[in-house]
């Protein structure tokens, strides 16, 4: 299987606040293409662990393939490693207390869920309306789009997609139901909502984030890492975070500062760290990436600390 050519956003950053030590046990969050995991699993050596989540099966697949043919690289140097196809979220169920060196997140839709149409997370391909990263369980947008009341609809759209013309969209999505594919809901809200002068953004780009972020339950997931983490984490271990839009990094940002606060956490970034010109020339979708990383300065036993704006939870 010819796995897709993949750029991880901001690797040399991840590298150096993971700080890796050679024989760490470590997780990627967000395995993906594993991208990063390769990178992460040659500082490891033979005596290193390294545990990879993703609920995306395809996205499984595709990155057995990848660390297989790093495996056949490294030789007897190549770490252990683990994947678990399920949510990040679970982490705390897999994961003993107290046993990783780091753990690194990196947020959001990935590149493989954007370029394959058929997933239905993008306007720019015309596909069913899906945008489900585990595609056998879970409502799909289409049953979202078609199925959920105006008033809830405009709701989820000012929340997730911070979208302030969000009423006059759900309205005009639920006056033209049944709405199919992606090309059809981004003609719906372009027209209910067109550019303005000056935006960058297509119209339809934050009800399709909104949509997809509900459907994925991406901030209840993100908070249930960040409640987690502070416990698996030894002291000393490092947590790194990526976030590709304001909900995210608002998350992220606030469960550390009131973490620092209370000595669960001391912070390495005051700001996010962000991609320079060349690599955003060489690498367009890191140009919204913001990465965070702190470092676990106390015992693990600690109560579990929820981040603000909780109310942002993904509806069910």
């Amino acid at each position: 299987m010819t796995v897709p050519q993949h750029v991880p956003v901001l690797p040399q950053q991840v590298l150096d606040l993971l700080d890796i030590k050679p024989g760490g046990v470590y997780v990627d969050a967000t395995l993906g293409l594993a991208g990063h995991a390769t990178a992460i699993a040659r500082r490891l050596g033979a005596a290193g662990t390294l545990i990879a989540f993703d609920r995306d099966p395809q996205a499984m697949i595709l990155a057995r393939e990848r660390l297989s043919e790093l495996r056949d690289e490294l030789g007897s140097a190549m770490p252990q490693v683990r994947l678990i196809e399920r949510a990040f979220s679970t982490a705390g169920e897999e994961i003993a207390p107290g046993s990783l060196d780091g753990v690194l997140a990196d947020f959001g839709v990935s590149s493989l869920q954007l370029d394959e149409a058929h997933r239905g997370f993008s306007f720019r391909q015309d596909a069913p309306l899906d945008m489900r990263m585990d595609t056998r369980e879970g409502v799909t947008a289409g049953q979202v789009v078609n199925q959920m009341d105006e008033e809830e609809l405009a709701d989820l759209i000012y929340e997730f997609g911070e979208e302030r013309r969000s009423r006059r969209i759900a309205r005009a999505i639920v006056r033209a139901r049944p709405i199919l594919t992606t090309a059809e809901l981004a003609k719906v809200v372009s027209v209910a909502a067109p550019a303005m002068k000056g935006d960058k953004l297509h119209p339809a780009t934050l009800t399709f984030q909104a949509i997809r972020i509900h459907v994925n339950d991406e901030l209840g997931e993100i908070r249930s890492l960040l409640e987690s983490a502070p416990s698996l984490l030894k002291r000393g271990g490092r947590l790194v975070l990526i976030s590709f839009h304001s909900l995210e990094d608002r998350q992220v940002k606030d469960a550390l500062r009131d973490g620092a606060k209370q000595g669960i956490w001391e912070v390495l970034t005051r700001k996010p760290v962000v991609a320079d010109e060349e690599e955003q020339r060489r690498n367009p979708r890191s140009r919204s990436a913001k990465l965070r990383a702190a470092i676990r300065t106390e015992p693990q036993k600690v109560s579990r600390i929820a981040p603000e704006g909780g109310s942002l939870r993904g509806r069910r």
